[in-house]
């Protein structure tokens, strides 16, 4: 397939890469095979593009190799595309944000601010036109699947094989159900009540099985990248929580493709936190990293009883940090905005494998 061969862009030892060659990555493609694997991954979510965005000087100096938009990375908020092309010409006139744009590769999905209404889901009217902006602005390739097919979902493969750090990045937004509103906000928690119906959805199922066929392909690391929380138990807030089956369906697809070396990483809250699920609902401890945001910040932290540790009410930025010993050691992070660990978590590799 051609979406498969492998590139011919190194990683060099600095780290980064020329913005040419980020421009040429095709989604489901190899990349940097030789001579280094990726070691520095940053993320993170919820920028306002008509706000400051000091944060990048901090993002800069942790030098990623990457960098994950995780949505929201505009706030357009609207069925206008003149409006939402505006945004994104804000985005794109911000300083960091360029010298970011020229040392680092940078791969993106939105969230429900970028796509176009607040909260919204298959309802939205201009979802196409706004993938239109969204690809063009984000310089996806031409002949990339993305624009050809039914919503915004991509895949990613770094690395040459035996240290390969496979990227998925769910596109939870243009298939999504409508959400269960409660109509009230009960103390720390949002609006939002699970949803039981089995014919409710999170991904649509093309793209179920675009994920199943993903999960199967070979890695050695596999960050799936969610817009919304995957692994809080029950925020009220937009998240995985509010279509309970659909959790489970992910769940059990880790587990019946038997998919090695999960991790997860989300945004949308305005807030930090990790959260860690390892019961029998799952084939072995998962993690998700939540950072956001770049420039928001909110009043509260959701309810979340699988929280570890402390969540932090301040703007943050996401990384991990992969030492390729042995036993591959991965550090979780969200720095703040002195660049500094708000949260700091470190997993073995050998972790992430399924109980026997």
């Amino acid at each position: 397939m051609p979406y498969e061969r492998a590139m011919t862009f190194s990683i060099n030892r600095r780290g980064t890469l020329a913005a040419a060659a980020a421009a040429a990555l095709l989604p489901g493609e190899v990349f940097g095979g030789v001579p280094a694997p990726l070691t520095r991954i940053a993320f993170g979510s919820c920028a306002k593009q008509d706000k400051p965005q000091p944060i990048w000087k901090r993002v800069l100096a942790y030098a990623p190799e990457l960098f994950i938009f995780l949505g929201d990375n505009v706030y357009a908020d609207t069925t206008d595309m003149t409006v939402m092309q505006q945004a994104y010409d804000d985005l794109a006139a911000k300083p960091g944000f360029r010298r970011l744009r020229a040392q680092c590769p940078t791969i993106a999905i939105w969230d429900d601010h970028d796509y176009g209404s607040d909260d919204a889901g298959s309802e939205y009217p201009a979802k196409a036109e706004s993938k239109e902006l969204f690809l063009r602005f984000w310089q996806e390739p031409e002949g990339s699947p993305r624009w050809t097919r039914e919503g915004n979902y991509t895949s990613y493969v770094f690395g040459p094989e035996g240290k390969r750090v496979q990227v998925i990045l769910p596109d939870l937004r243009w298939f999504r159900s409508w959400l269960r509103d409660g109509g009230r906000w009960p103390p720390g928690r949002g609006p939002y009540l699970p949803n039981p119906d089995p014919g409710a959805t999170m991904l649509g199922e093309a793209q179920w099985q675009w994920l199943e066929a993903e999960l199967r392909k070979p890695a050695e690391i596999r960050i799936l990248g969610m817009s919304t929380q995957l692994l809080a138990d029950f925020p009220g807030f937009e998240a995985w929580a509010n279509f309970p089956l659909e959790r489970q369906r992910l769940f059990d697809l880790i587990r019946d493709t038997e998919a090695r070396g999960v991790i997860v990483i989300s945004g949308d809250t305005h807030y930090a936190e990790l959260s860690r699920l390892a019961d029998a609902s799952v084939p072995y401890p998962l993690y998700d990293l939540t950072s956001s945001g770049l420039t928001e910040v909110w009043t509260f932290l959701g309810t979340n009883q699988n929280r570890v540790g402390r969540g932090f009410l301040r703007e943050n930025f996401g990384t991990i940090s992969i030492d390729w010993a042995t036993d591959p050691l991965i550090t979780l992070e969200a720095r703040g905005m002195n660049g500094h660990s708000l949260i700091r978590h470190q997993i073995a590799l050998s972790e992430l494998q399924p109980r026997r």
